[in-house]
């Protein structure tokens, strides 16, 4: 018995690329990111952003923490030492009950020692802080 063998011409291969496993790749991947960005949390802080049409809280009735650009914490015009924040803040609003906590805080002060303040007045039972734009 004889074999016959063709020649195999250019024209007969098969130049075509197989995409299928390409694909199945990038939908792994795409489920994989969906999955992992579910579970992702951003941190930050929760601020509530007044609406414009709301009156502005009277400064009698609110307590003033201004920060100066070296960090220097400033209430009711006396400085205070960062360990009494909590306790100034706690004494001022049992003289007035209503009293929010205003913070007025330099352009270059540090976020570390305004979220300090911010803790130490909610630690004393003020919730109700409002941000003030600093001075240059």
């Amino acid at each position: 018995m004889q074999r016959s063998t063709v020649p195999v011409t250019s024209d007969d291969t098969q130049n075509d690329v197989n995409l299928t496993p390409m694909l199945d790749v990038v939908f792994i991947l795409l489920i994989f990111f969906i999955v992992v960005a579910s579970f992702v949390q951003e941190v930050g802080l929760d601020l509530n952003r007044s609406d414009s049409h709301q009156e502005p809280v009277p400064a009698e009735e609110s307590i003033l923490v201004a920060i100066e650009e070296d960090n220097g914490i400033w209430i009711e015009g006396r400085q205070i030492d960062p360990r009494a924040v909590k306790a100034n803040i706690a004494r001022l609003h049992a003289e007035r009950p209503e009293s929010t906590v205003v913070v007025q805080a330099a352009k270059r002060s540090s976020n570390k020692t305004l979220v300090q303040v911010m803790d130490a007045s909610r630690q004393a039972g003020v919730y109700d802080i409002a941000l003030a734009a600093g001075e240059d």
